[in-house]
């Protein structure tokens, strides 16, 4: 069942009651929390209940939320990513739990313990499939077949020794916004940049979460090493996924060229988990994907297969 992504930008107090989420107005009483519904409701009390185990992942975007440590607790438990937002609204911090699976220590064990030319080989894999989504990117934005990008993808080595995968997003990112001649790919510029920080941040959250979900530990990568990064494995399994998000950035640009992050522009981007992809053949939401994705994955760590799952765009 895909789960549900709930975003909060105005100020709110989250609390839970009965195995719900609870979401009251700034102002109500907490204290109503014990009277029963109706009677609460009398007091003029004005709230809204999502039972806990259909939430993936929440978003807070706004400094006067509250939130219990009970509420936390539950969402941990249910293993939903809880992901905060910073004065530009955009994440800036994530929460997952520390128990994800019941043979954690086990998966933490044969995780550490891939080998370097495996993990150069799951890395080859990843950066081909991102260059072959990017390609499908690239046609849909510019209604031309870019063979290039085909051909760096079947270029891909071991460990991508040739650094294929910068040589492709220099490419890539000169092409696919066809409305901002010579764009760049900076965290720190406007326009097109805005919106793709947002996107990749709530992706960020998916493909961490459903690594905890399998098991493995988010931190240790099988590419990405930075020391100061809790997540290099998300950011290295994400790869292939983030072509979903420039697709949708593409169709928003096409209605809004300005790029900005308003109050539509982050709705659609909510919508990223229920995103229909193609994965082994099947379509399916990409929230689920994410899933297969890292089951693969492990049973890449644990020597049962040797390829990684990825979904594949086709337009």
């Amino acid at each position: 069942m895909i789960k549900k992504t709930l975003y909060f930008g105005n100020p709110a107090y989250l609390s839970l009651k009965l195995g719900q989420l609870v979401v009251r107005k700034p102002g109500s009483n907490p204290a109503l929390l014990e009277m029963e519904d109706e009677q609460a409701k009398k007091y003029g009390d004005v709230y809204k209940t999502i039972p806990i185990e259909d939430i993936g992942m929440v978003v807070l975007d706004n400094r006067q939320i509250t939130i219990t440590q009970g509420l936390l607790e539950a969402l941990h438990v249910n293993n939903t990513a809880v992901v905060t937002c910073d004065s530009r609204h955009l994440p800036c911090g994530l929460f997952l739990p520390l128990e994800g699976n019941t043979v954690q220590n086990e998966r933490f064990r044969i995780q550490i313990d891939a080998s370097l030319p495996l993990k150069k080989q799951l890395w080859q894999q990843t950066v081909a499939q991102k260059i072959r989504n990017q390609a499908s990117v690239l046609a849909y934005s510019t209604r031309e077949i870019h063979n290039n990008m085909s051909v760096w993808a079947n270029d891909v080595r071991s460990g991508d020794s040739q650094n294929m995968e910068a040589r492709a997003a220099v490419y890539y990112w000169k092409t696919v916004f066809p409305e901002y001649p010579g764009f760049i790919r900076n965290r720190d510029e406007a326009g097109p940049n805005v919106l793709l920080n947002y996107g990749y941040g709530i992706l960020r959250a998916i493909i961490a979460r459903a690594l905890v979900s399998s098991g493995m530990l988010p931190t240790l990568g099988i590419h990405h090493h930075n020391r100061y990064n809790a997540y290099c494995l998300a950011d290295d399994i994400m790869e292939p996924y983030r072509p979903y998000v420039d697709k949708m950035v593409v169709d928003m640009i096409r209605t809004n060229p300005v790029g900005e992050l308003d109050q539509n522009a982050k709705a659609m981007m909510l919508g990223i988990p229920t995103l229909e992809v193609v994965i082994a053949g099947k379509r399916s939401p990409l929230m689920v994907a994410a899933s297969t994705t890292t089951a693969s994955l492990y049973k890449c760590f644990e020597g049962e297969s040797r390829k990684i799952l990825y979904p594949e765009m086709t337009l």
